[in-house]
């Protein structure tokens, strides 16, 4: 309510301004009052998404994984052409971005990467992106300059504060060290500081290789594993399972859920609301929020299918 009080006040602070900018013919006022009126939309469509977060989980911070599918260089090319869109979109939101683990492809793009994003209701707004993405261009690897059509998968879970109760027996894991991969050069890790921890009860496997440090690598990949756990948690709690599994399709034909068109024409459409636009490159730079709200306008129609 704090929120839409100040918005109404700015509206009306607005409404003040234009109509002394038209009394006095000022076109620098105007501007100025046009300026101001496209923010407050901004900040009113902003409180408007929030009020569609009602999950307890929505306000977390979010663990954004990629997955390239079948294709090699291609796919892998594409899965990092969208973990730059997802942390373009974060710049823009004045989220932190920080990449917990990636692991390069053989020629270009990546294998896997995992990222938190920090934020107001981060979870909230990346739960819509979950599923796979289908990208169809003319693809730069191919010297007949023949189109391919490459997929990707994105997963989100939410991820849980330090005094959330999820206790770990420390008998219950296996904790491996081993080199880090890289691009080469003074990039590659000399030591064994990359960690691989699997929870046994659950056979849950997580992995960290970004940093330097063992010892951050670790912590990074225990931050995983506790979200991990904890959304294990939820399912059983909610009875989501199911819901959870079906997002997890193959990551191919059939599947998708977005598909972003760069030749013969420019087109980005979301298969699951229709949303579509043209401006295929300023969704590329992380202007995705139509697509979100679209989603999260629709997701209870969704869930209900």
């Amino acid at each position: 309510m704090e929120e839409w009080k100040k918005y109404y006040q700015e509206l009306e602070d607005l409404e003040l301004f234009l109509e002394m900018a038209r009394e006095g013919e000022d076109q620098a006022s105007l501007k100025e009052v046009d300026a101001g009126s496209k923010a407050l939309l901004r900040s009113v469509k902003e409180l408007e998404l929030k009020g569609l977060l009602s999950d307890p989980e929505d306000p977390k911070n979010a663990i954004l994984t990629i997955h390239p599918g079948a294709g090699g260089t291609e796919s892998q090319d594409w899965a990092q052409m969208l973990m730059r869109m997802f942390l373009r979109w974060a710049e823009r939101h004045k989220f932190k971005a920080n990449t917990l683990d990636i692991l390069p492809g053989d020629e270009a793009g990546i294998k896997s990467a995992t990222i938190e994003i920090k934020g107001p209701y981060a979870y909230g707004f990346l739960k819509s992106e979950v599923g796979v993405h289908r990208l169809v261009r003319v693809s730069p690897f191919d010297s007949n300059g023949r189109r391919h059509t490459s997929f990707a998968s994105i997963f989100v879970l939410p991820e849980i504060e330090d005094d959330v109760a999820i206790e770990i027996d420390p008998n219950d894991l296996r904790i491996d060290t081993y080199r880090a991969s890289g691009a080469g050069g003074q990039h590659v890790n000399r030591t064994d500081s990359a960690v691989r921890i699997t929870h046994i009860p659950t056979e849950i496997v997580v992995t960290c290789q970004s940093e330097r440090s063992q010892h951050k690598n670790k912590a990074n990949a225990m931050k995983i594993l506790m979200a991990r756990l904890y959304q294990k948690r939820l399912e059983e709690e909610k009875a989501k399972r199911q819901e959870l599994e079906d997002s997890k399709t193959e990551i191919g034909w059939g599947n998708q859920i977005r598909s972003y068109v760069f030749h013969p024409y420019s087109l980005v459409k979301d298969h699951r609301t229709n949303h579509e636009t043209g401006d295929i490159q300023r969704v590329m730079d992380g202007e995705i929020d139509d697509f979100i709200y679209a989603y999260l306008l629709k997701a209870p129609e969704l869930k209900k299918s």
